[in-house]
């Protein structure tokens, strides 16, 4: 894990936060609130549900709910025992665990299909040079899942959200910067044998946000997880600091994301959230941290809050419709998403932030020479 590329990871997170806390007073807030952007409501902390105390558990990524509990995945694949699929019953205790026929690479989310299909999102790429990305699909009672290979038309990303539209088609979101994240969809249907173009099919500008989290402005510009809520009929993105929810009245999931106005809820405070669910009857947002970075024997904690209420988000009258839910869209230029709102943003941040903090040092310096003079 790198803190330049993607915050923070285990026993780098103290490393990150103060990074963080640094750059956050000394980055000009032009670069943190877009204007007009609208602020998260209220920070309220989320209800326990239950606590994931299997050691195996360290680093969760990604949840789902289910009927009899839950299933979850670890980021990375460095460790064997980790390199599962995990089944929990209600009370956060393992009950069955599938293992992969093949080493993954970068496990980041986890979405289930209207079918009941798991898919896993192997799409995580830190350094951003792998050549391609993977879906690893569960079917039901299968015995282990298979493998999808897919490949960006521009460049490599860094990823840790997947979508499953009510097609059972999925959408990659990638990790974005400050506040801006890209949507990539395949241009065909998925083939065990073989590596499926992608296509870029939007982008989303995230909300502003003051909520607090461990890595301040830093952590509410990026996405590190989505769900869709079981009717197909919302979904939710999901940063260290807040969850996003938009309407899908149309099973369209790109127009949603793009030209909807979202709902948020605080998630504050959340050590290192990483993966978000909708509970079974679609009234609560769950969320897990990774336990990984925290002291020795702090288990994870599976955290309710409830579905925010409110006006339907409607899409703006201008916005550009697709031709299906996840019909690409005109090509952008390659560097579009990189520097301030991309997936690049952080070389850019920290540099000014680290200029600006020495300007400040040296003014105080030099105040307090001229004063002893």
């Amino acid at each position: 894990m790198r803190v330049r590329a993607r915050l923070t990871r285990g026993r780098h997170a103290r490393a990150g936060t103060a990074l963080a806390t640094l750059l956050v007073g000394a980055v000009p807030m032009a670069l943190v609130l877009a204007p007009g952007a609208a602020l998260a409501g209220a920070p309220g902390a989320g209800t326990p549900v239950c606590q994931v105390r299997d050691d195996r558990l360290r680093e969760i990524s990604g949840m789902v709910a289910t009927d009899d509990g839950y299933v979850v995945v670890n980021d990375g694949a460095d460790d064997e025992a980790r390199r599962r699929i995990f089944f929990l019953d209600r009370r956060c205790a393992v009950v069955r665990t599938v293992a992969y026929p093949s080493q993954p690479r970068d496990t980041e989310d986890l979405a289930v299909g209207p079918d009941g299909t798991l898919w896993v999102a192997d799409i995580g790429d830190n350094d951003r040079t792998r050549k391609t990305i993977a879906l690893w699909r569960l079917a039901p009672d299968a015995d282990q899942p298979v493998l999808h290979r897919m490949t960006y038309p521009d460049r490599p990303h860094d990823a840790e959200a997947l979508l499953i539209d009510a097609a059972g088609r999925p959408l990659i979101v990638t990790k974005g910067g400050s506040g801006t994240v890209l949507l990539y969809a395949p241009t065909t249907a998925l083939r065990p044998a073989a590596a499926t173009p992608l296509a870029s099919v939007g982008q989303v500008v995230l909300p502003a946000s003051t909520t607090s989290n461990p890595y301040s402005f830093l952590g509410r510009g990026v996405v590190t997880g989505a769900a869709s809520a079981p009717d197909g009929r919302r979904v939710v993105l999901r940063s260290y600091a807040d969850a996003y929810e938009y309407d899908v009245p149309d099973g369209d999931l790109v127009r949603a994301l793009t030209s909807g106005v979202p709902r948020v809820t605080p998630l504050p405070d959340e050590p290192q959230g990483e993966s978000i669910t909708y509970s079974r009857d679609g009234r609560s947002l769950l969320t897990v941290s990774e336990s990984a970075g925290q002291p020795q024997g702090t288990p994870s904690a599976i955290l309710r809050y409830p579905v925010p209420t409110g006006a339907a988000a409607t899409p703006r009258p201008d916005a550009p419709t697709t031709a299906g839910p996840l019909a690409p869209t005109a090509a952008r230029p390659a560097a579009a998403d990189e520097g301030v709102g991309g997936d690049r943003t952080w070389p850019l941040v920290a540099g000014a932030g680290t200029l600006l903090a020495l300007v400040c040092l040296g003014g105080v310096l030099w105040w307090r020479h001229t004063a002893r003079r």
